[in-house]
């Protein structure tokens, strides 16, 4: 197929939904401050990624459409934008992706930018001191060839469940070398550890994630008179969570059969049959920096161990501390508080740079690099994060379109018309999967349809907390990962891709026909049956038996 031919299918097939959107809004939505254009920007980057196959150009051009939407809607309706210039529009754009707007200053992005920054700069330390070599050597004892680096890989993504952000930062640079040694491809590399990040950290009852999931089941429970607590409704939820438990049973069962299909199967060929580990013509935006140990260095495990060790368990003071933590720090009660109350991204801000800190000292102490090198490393790294920071700035301006544009909100009023309990949970699903595919955000996704789908639900129910609303408490979350997983604006679909040094559509492209496949068997296996009053354990046994006869029968398939 030619480009023009590419360019010609996706200008209709967005057009075609524009205008299906258009015809539907005028069906549904009745709140005149829901508007069909609020999925142009988000449409219209992901159309523009896949036909140019350039994420910081989409990106850019998404994000000024959305700002002169937002600004030209806002000043025809008469919201808070009358009367102030385009100027203005782009300064309270300058301020959303940094510091935020009013009422008050918020500078979780500050804090996330400063997390890659200085984590890039301590992994490329940790890699020209040896310290990262030395680790690998340690492990190849273990990893004897492709499928049990892979394991490897999932087994620590499981380990490290504090928090996506921090898991996909510490286990994709530590385990690229040993990949790429074995010859597993960036791809399927990008997509272990995208796959055993949120799907872990939404599920783990200590992590960055369970703080905010619980605060917003506390609100939506006493705002429609749920006698529960939030910890007790993730509780209750966590038997549902379909998605996320398929999918890293997925996971580990691929790793294990050595066997993969679509794009990931073309991936892992080439690197299986050439070496090439990338695509030649990937745009990578993770480090691009040289991965040879500096002259001086000699090679040191401790080298990484120590700065890594540092980290993780300063994230774990820190939350403890940063959220005043009470009690034994061996229950879940007190984690669940200290987690709520806890500044989380500022915490891996600071952890990273004690981290790096260490990075340093090891690096002349047990390394004997010299400072010299050091330096050189250190500007690599700051150097490697500059294209992986410009595309998380932009997606988070695409994202603060959206929010003013009311995106997510329509999506959710287009998907919540009048529907039978059975059906609920699996268009929860729905919603939540195309409001977090279309805006990046998955929180943002949760932050939106627990206060909307949540009490729909309990109405369904007969106005009790009864299947249907648990259910659904589970689909938003899990909706809320698959649509952040499928998302090229996704800013840890972003991440991944940066820690695994793979181009983010490369990842996208491979990585969404498993993300696809697993959905299929949660919406078979699991919702369906579950809002027929069928156990959920069953929905998961039944959920791998799928998994693991799809692996069997490719096994079979490529023996015969």
């Amino acid at each position: 197929m030619t480009t023009l031919q590419k360019s010609l299918i996706g200008i209709f097939i967005f057009i075609s939904i524009c205008l299906g959107l258009m015809w539907r809004a005028g069906q549904v939505v009745a709140d005149a401050s829901l508007v069909w254009y609020s999925v142009i920007p988000p449409l219209l980057a992901v159309t523009l990624a896949i036909l140019t196959t350039r994420l910081i150009l989409s990106l850019g051009i998404a994000v000024g459409i959305g700002l002169g939407l937002a600004w030209t809607r806002q000043d025809v309706t008469g919201g808070i934008a009358t009367g102030k210039s385009l100027l203005w529009e782009i300064v309270w754009f300058a301020r959303e992706v940094t510091i935020k707007n009013e009422p008050n200053i918020d500078l979780f992005n500050i804090w996330v930018i400063l997390f890659v920054l200085l984590i890039m700069a301590t992994i490329a330390v940790v890699v020209a001191s040896g310290g990262i070599a030395g680790v690998v050597t340690w492990l190849s004892r273990f990893a004897k060839g492709p499928r049990s680096t892979q394991i490897i890989t999932a087994v620590m993504g499981i380990v490290i469940f504090i928090g996506d952000y921090s898991n996909a930062m510490l286990v994709g640079p530590t385990m690229r070398p040993l990949t790429d040694y074995h010859r597993v491809s960036r791809e399927k590399l990008a997509y272990i550890v995208d796959s055993t990040s949120a799907p872990i950290a939404g599920l783990a009852f200590v992590s960055t994630w369970i703080g905010y999931e619980v605060g917003l089941f506390n609100d939506v429970a006493k705002s429609i008179g749920i006698e529960r607590d939030g910890y007790s409704m993730f509780f209750d939820a966590l038997g549902f969570r379909f998605y996320c438990i398929l999918t890293i049973i997925f996971v580990i069962v691929n790793a294990i059969s050595g066997r993969d299909y679509g794009a990931m199967r073309k991936a892992e060929a080439r690197a299986r049959e050439t070496g090439a580990v990338a695509e030649p013509d990937a745009q990578l935006v993770g480090d691009t920096t040289s991965s040879e140990i500096a002259p001086s260095a000699a090679t040191h495990p401790f080298s990484a161990v120590l700065p890594l060790l540092t980290l993780f368990s300063l994230l774990l003071g820190g939350f403890w501390v940063d959220g005043q933590g009470t009690g034994t720090i061996f229950s879940l009660t007190a984690w669940r508080d200290a987690l709520s109350n806890a500044d989380n991204v500022k915490v891996l801000a600071i952890a990273a740079a004690s981290g790096f800190f260490v990075a340093i000292v090891c690096a002349r102490g047990l390394s004997n690099m010299r400072f010299a090198d050091i330096g050189t490393a250190v500007w690599n790294g700051v150097k490697s994060s500059f294209i992986p920071l410009s595309i998380l700035l932009l997606a988070w301006g695409l994202k603060a379109s959206c929010d003013r544009l009311m995106t997510g909100a329509f999506l959710a009023a287009m998907l919540q018309d009048v529907v039978s309990p059975l059906w609920f949970p699996i268009l929860v699903f729905t919603c939540a999967s195309a409001c977090s595919f279309a805006t990046g955000t998955s929180w943002g996704t949760m932050a939106i349809l627990i206060p909307t789908a949540i009490p729909v639900a309990f109405a369904l129910d007969g106005n009790i907390y009864g299947l249907t609303t648990i259910i659904c408490l589970g689909a938003v979350l899990d909706g809320a990962i698959f649509g952040d997983h499928c998302s090229p604006l996704s800013d840890t679909t972003i991440l991944s891709s940066i820690a695994s040094n793979c181009a983010p559509l490369h990842h996208v492209r491979t990585q969404l026909p498993y993300a696809l496949t697993v959905a299929g068997i949660a919406f078979v296996c699991g919702y369906l049956p579950a809002a027929l009053n069928i156990s959920s354990a069953i929905g998961i046994a039944a959920g791998t038996g799928l998994i693991v006869l799809l692996f069997y029968g490719l096994s079979r398939l490529r023996s015969s």
